[in-house]
């Protein structure tokens, strides 16, 4: 069997499109049409990835990904039909890694699904060297087996996405790491005018569960017009 996707959109047609792309790309799919079902299947099947809708007519998506949030970190895509902010940031604050908007060229939707799976791959991966799999340094304990971040000895919540972040950031002390180098590395994929406007919802996330501000870092400090750093 092929990698397992979750698929749930009250758009019948929608959801039917997105199963027979990721078909074809060998994937195999959970499809449904409410939430209910989808939340069972969560519970029952051994998932890699979750493409939610946003507007649904029993639970909303932002539920799901805070339900799916409790227990699992595989990645998962919001599909919405709004263009407002609003909803893209509360997404990627439930911890989803991505969002796309509504309508959307299947293709597209395939291209950040296999980009989420190689970051997840990648970021799970226990080819890396042992000696590469914890960092600590200033308080802050990541380690990358466990996907668990732990800052002056307290347990810090985050995202599969906002940990990705500071790893890569951690793992680049005292170098300035640029916006699209950062979206390349964490989201694996081509780095457009709207991705920096992700990397920074990301970065003000991450920094307020560290206690951390923009104007006075003690951790991550923004070089403008560059990217982020964080210091040796």
């Amino acid at each position: 069997m092929g990698t397992s996707i979750l698929v749930v959109d009250d758009e019948q047609a929608i959801a039917d499109l997105i199963e027979v792309y990721l078909k074809n790309e060998g994937f195999t799919v959970y499809k449904f049409y409410n939430g209910q079902d989808a939340l069972r299947c969560v519970d029952s099947k051994q998932l890699e990835l979750a493409i939610l809708d946003v507007m649904l007519p029993d639970i909303d998506g932002f539920t799901i990904c805070r339900k799916i949030r409790e227990k699992h970190n595989f990645p998962i895509i919001m599909l919405t039909a709004k263009e407002e902010e609003i909803d893209k940031i509360t997404g990627l604050t439930l911890g989803a890694d991505d969002y796309i908007t509504k309508p959307f060229r299947p293709l597209e939707l395939v291209a950040r699904v296999k980009a989420q799976l190689r970051r997840f791959t990648k970021y799970n991966s226990p080819e890396q060297k042992q000696e590469e799999r914890l960092i600590t340094f200033s308080g802050l304990v990541l380690d990358m087996d466990a996907r668990e971040c732990t800052l002056n000895e307290k347990k810090l919540s985050l995202t599969p996405t906002e940990f990705s972040i500071l790893w890569v950031l951690c793992s680049n002390r005292g170098r300035v790491v640029s916006s699209e180098e950062l979206f390349r590395e964490v989201w694996g994929d081509k780095y457009f005018s709207n991705s920096n406007n992700t990397v920074m919802v990301h970065i003000r996330h991450l920094r307020e569960k560290m206690g951390d501000s923009a104007e006075h870092p003690k951790y991550i400090k923004t070089v403008w017009g560059v990217g982020y750093k964080i210091e040796k």
